[in-house]
């Protein structure tokens, strides 16, 4: 059965589509997937064991210049259409996808429109499906998947990856970068926590994608023991990544990977609900804000007072987060890992 799975974005997203991959392929075990994908994300879903081929959409970049992208647009169209599907899963659930959803050859399957994100995009399945949206965006995934193939969905969670068999370096990745302003943990906690880390004889390892994140990044660390890892290539990252200890990461793509990894993570919750899209993993610990009436907000941009005080903590759903808790709920996973692995 030649399976083709329409999901392109972002990195977390394509996280949480993982086990529903490893639950379907269980139930069929001759089914082949083939995945849609942003091609910045194309090694995100190369990692599934399950998935054969990866075709790559640049949306994000052709949307700056349709006309000039029309040339990369038909090749992609092409490629897409040369092999007839058995089933196309949108497990996406918008117009973009359902369109990309639609060009393929084979019946379309996907969200109806109480639950998509985009409710347009149901018209455009021949088949549609009811999906409680109110639950985790991985059991979204797998109740979606369950209907498609016709069986029950159970509540275990298989990302279908393997952490590095090599021992780990005695290194952390500190993952602060998101694009919701909301999300972001104050930078003088980071810094406290890299020295903090730093004492306890772990080097500290802090990604940037952009010059304002290595900005952020050199604040982090500051005199701290460590390396900044500048715009490397996704794939490089993600090698780095599997041979961390542990990682400290807000609400961001990269921390759902590791915890999917199996990697000790300790997952910074505030403005965005852990309920709907929180960092599962084996080895995963949330720290929840949960003392203002406004969390989650599930807003980009803070909007609670900002007094201007320096002393205060900004966004102020973390005001009760502090280095030492983090440090503390981090070295807790750590340990369990340990003793998995003893």
């Amino acid at each position: 059965m030649k399976v083709l799975l329409v999901k392109t974005s972002s990195m977390g997203d394509l996280v949480h589509a993982m086990p529903a991959i490893t639950e379907a392929a269980s139930h069929l075990p001759k089914a082949r997937f083939t995945w849609v994908v942003e091609e910045a994300f194309a090694d995100i879903a190369a990692l599934h064991p399950n998935v054969e081929q990866v075709i790559p959409v640049a949306i994000r970049r052709w949307r700056k210049n349709w006309i000039g992208a029309s040339r990369e647009l038909s090749a992609f169209v092409a490629w897409l259409r040369a092999t007839k599907y058995d089933l196309i899963i949108d497990s996406q659930g918008l117009l973009k996808s359902s369109l990309i959803a639609r060009a393929a050859q084979g019946p379309v399957h996907g969200f109806d429109r109480r639950s998509a994100r985009e409710s347009l995009s149901a018209f455009l399945y021949h088949n549609k499906h009811r999906v409680d949206r109110e639950q985790h965006a991985v059991h979204r995934q797998k109740q979606l998947f369950a209907g498609v193939f016709g069986y029950i969905a159970d509540r275990e969670i298989n990302y279908g990856l393997e952490r590095s068999l090599a021992i780990p370096a005695k290194s952390i990745m500190l993952l602060h970068g998101t694009t919701w302003a909301s999300k972001e943990w104050p930078g003088a906690q980071w810094t406290a926590l890299a020295q903090l880390m730093n004492r306890q004889g772990y080097e500290v390892i802090v990604p940037s994608g952009s010059e304002m994140e290595y900005e952020r990044a050199q604040h982090i660390l500051g005199n701290a023991s460590g390396r900044i890892l500048d715009r490397v290539p996704l794939s490089d990252l993600i090698q780095e990544l599997r041979h961390c200890t542990g990682v400290v990461s807000v609400d961001t793509g990269l921390g759902h990977l590791a915890a999917a990894l199996g990697i000790p993570v300790a997952g910074l919750y505030g403005s965005t609900d852990p309920n709907l899209t929180g960092i599962l993993g084996p080895a995963t610990r949330l720290i929840v804000s949960d003392h203002l009436p406004c969390i989650p907000c599930r807003s980009r941009d803070c909007r609670y007072p900002n007094t201007g005080d320096s002393s205060n903590i900004f966004p102020p759903c973390y005001e009760q987060t502090t280095p030492e808790t983090v440090w503390q709920a981090l070295r807790l996973q750590i340990g369990s890992q340990d003793k998995k692995l003893d």
